[in-house]
């Protein structure tokens, strides 16, 4: 098992997909966020207020995602930087500082909404970046970007802004409804996560869930599991008769197909949008539409 184990792996290793980004330029009152997901809430808030440049396109892995040297020197000509933080952003971490050096006003996300650590894994211990998985968490950001665009952006109407910003937590309070309502049905004894990386603890904090272990031990998908990590994962999944597996629509399959073969008790695979947006149309375009195919996904895999 263990020789099968390892052959996948290196061969789900060497499909990992690379990314790249071309933000645009702009004259107007600019704010820069890393990532599309909080892209997307950022919009939200600013309206038509000013300029979002989001510089990881849809599908983007955050945690090795890079931009080109010309794209990062536009960085630094925003008025705001919005960024994940507590590490996610691996890969461009080097710009926000410089960004930062050159007068940049940057907010930090994540370590404005409660953050938590990792319990398990490669990365236990360390901040836990995935704040997004928790809707009340971005119910809370809504307010602490709007503070920053009101205090850093130029020109923006504040009446505009934080009527914007209420429209939109009234929705995140919504949809942290749904969620609650949907997740209710799934019974106490199937509320088991078995993801690709270590990616739902907050979800799992927010709506009781207890989170059995992931494809690959850790917060980021650039670690690597052993043959060892996987054959220990197979037996708990086993031993817990965990119903599904939970995968990124993004990253390949293969070690979770592997998984589910190797448990002794049926498995579902189930690809839902974790670190990054779908395009239009895919049910995960926007932050809420994403938290809501996720949140059906995950209540009809395991109910």
């Amino acid at each position: 098992m263990r020789r099968l184990l390892a052959s996948a792996l290196l061969t789900a290793l060497a499909a990992l997909p690379l990314t790249a980004c071309a933000p645009g330029a702009s004259d107007g009152p600019i704010v820069v966020v890393t990532t599309n997901i909080l892209g997307d809430v950022v919009q939200n808030v600013v309206g038509d207020q000013a300029d979002v440049m989001v510089l990881m396109p849809r599908g983007a892995d955050p945690h090795s995602f890079e931009i080109s040297a010309s794209d990062a020197a536009r960085v630094e000509r925003a008025d705001l930087l919005v960024s994940n933080g507590l590490g996610l952003e691996g890969g461009i971490g080097r710009t926000v500082d410089a960004a930062r050096s050159e007068g940049v006003a940057i907010l930090q996300v994540g370590d404005a909404v409660r953050p938590i650590e990792y319990r398990s894994g490669q990365s236990s211990g360390t901040p836990d970046p995935h704040v997004w998985t928790d809707p009340d968490r971005m119910h809370e950001a809504v307010a602490v970007i709007r503070d920053a665009v009101l205090d850093h952006v130029p020109e923006v109407d504040e009446s505009s802004v934080r009527a914007n910003s209420e429209n939109y937590a009234r929705q995140l309070g919504e949809l942290a409804a749904r969620m609650t309502e949907r997740f209710a049905a799934v019974p106490a004894d199937r509320r088991k996560l078995v993801t690709n990386h270590h990616v739902f603890g907050y979800l799992a904090d927010r709506f009781g869930f207890e989170t059995i272990g992931a494809v690959v031990p850790s917060g980021t998908t650039l670690a690597s599991p052993s043959a060892s990590d996987l054959s220990d994962l197979a037996a708990t999944i086993t031993a817990a008769r965990v119903p599904a597996i939970f995968v990124d629509s993004s990253q390949p399959d293969r070690l979770a197909q592997v998984l589910a073969s190797e448990a002794r008790v049926p498995v579902a695979i189930v690809s839902l949008f974790t670190e990054s947006l779908g395009e239009p149309g895919s049910g995960a375009g926007t932050y809420i539409e994403m938290m809501d195919s996720n949140s059906l996904a995950i209540e009809q895999a395991l109910r």
